[in-house]
């Protein structure tokens, strides 16, 4: 990440300044889900309450983008590109909401068969799929790009299958030589939610998904209520 990138953060001294990642854990199971980056729903982001010049300095303990490795690594969150297909985090209690509206009521395979999702998404999926077992995999995007044999649009395509809660970032891991010598940037391993947290967990909410989309409207109006309808629908991904 450029170190350079314009960053709307807070003072060092503002009171409601992240300090740790504890306080954006906090903050994501108070609300349920938050963005990494600024929005145009004003304090609704990791960014807008941390130090600017804390970013990219690789350190633990004030760095938000080591922050989120370490959140990325938890069992009670899922980050990915889930908010106008840029980074955030959704608890899992609300990550079915989530799924149930974006998913618009069908499994990946339903989405493909009714044209609603191309061959490219559906071979990443398959590649991922449960075994019998009902163990998930994880691999690092090269890797999943490989195996699933796509190269056309592939990145849009990894977006476009976290915008639609079928996908999520499981971790970040650094290459390793042949030796066995880790180098390099930590880059995004993946997964479906479903290997996170098992299909009954994600499938859990049984509501319409315009229910579902009237829970996640009314949660940012609670915390956030001068949020306006257009800046709602674009940060959440909502269609109507």
């Amino acid at each position: 990440m450029d170190s350079d990138w314009n960053l709307s953060g807070c003072r060092r001294n503002d009171p409601s300044r992240f300090r740790s990642a504890e306080d954006v854990i906090d903050r994501i199971r108070e609300v349920g889900f938050l963005p990494l980056f600024a929005t145009d729903i004003p304090g609704f982001s990791v960014e807008e309450h941390t130090y600017a010049f804390d970013w990219w300095s690789d350190s633990p303990e004030c760095d938000p983008w080591v922050w989120r490795m370490e959140i990325a690594a938890r069992n009670d969150i899922a980050y990915g590109k889930f908010f106008d297909r840029k980074a955030g985090f959704i608890s899992m209690p609300w990550f079915p909401v989530f799924a149930n509206y974006r998913r618009d009521g069908y499994d990946y395979e339903g989405m493909y068969e009714d044209g609603k999702m191309n061959s490219r998404a559906k071979k990443i999926l398959d590649t991922l799929e449960l075994d019998e077992d009902a163990v998930g995999l994880e691999m690092m995007s090269g890797e999943l790009k490989k195996r699933a044999a796509v190269e056309k649009g592939f990145d849009n395509v990894m977006i476009d299958l976290q915008m639609q809660s079928f996908l999520l970032i499981s971790g970040f891991r650094q290459k390793r030589n042949k030796r066995g010598i880790e180098y390099g940037w930590h880059l995004p391993s993946f997964m479906t939610p479903e290997a996170k947290w098992g299909y009954d967990a994600v499938n859990s909410v049984h509501e319409s998904p315009d229910e579902s989309r009237k829970r996640i409207e009314g949660q940012i109006r609670r915390f956030y209520p001068e949020a306006g309808e257009k800046e709602i629908k674009k940060v959440t991904g909502i269609r109507r």
